[in-house]
């Protein structure tokens, strides 16, 4: 059974703490794009990761994707899009009132 030291030494092996840093600057730039605009914009834009991932695996790591798996990513892409052409701007500039 590990010990939790065990767990620690793990977190400092040199892909865990790539992906730890990783996760930290995602995190970051996220919370500064939230801190900039509204949410209802900001997770329509990070859907494209959603693609981003899948080309990238498919292309680097050389996975088969399905053509269901795409027509997830096609589906999503067009909610997101539907969702972003519909959304008005809320949040306000500092000075400026929000629009209505």
């Amino acid at each position: 059974m590990p010990t939790p030291l065990a767990y620690i030494a793990a977190l400092f092996q040199p892909w865990a703490a790539l992906g730890v840093v990783l996760l930290i600057t995602w995190m970051l730039s996220r919370m500064t794009l939230l801190s900039w605009a509204d949410l209802s914009y900001v997770l329509p834009v990070t859907s494209i990761g959603y693609v981003l991932v899948a080309l990238e695996g498919k292309l680097f790591l050389h996975e088969e994707i399905s053509l269901k798996r795409w027509a997830g990513i096609v589906l999503i892409m067009a909610g997101v899009a539907l969702v972003g052409s519909a959304t008005a701007v809320q949040t306000a500039r500092r000075g400026e009132e929000p629009a209505r």
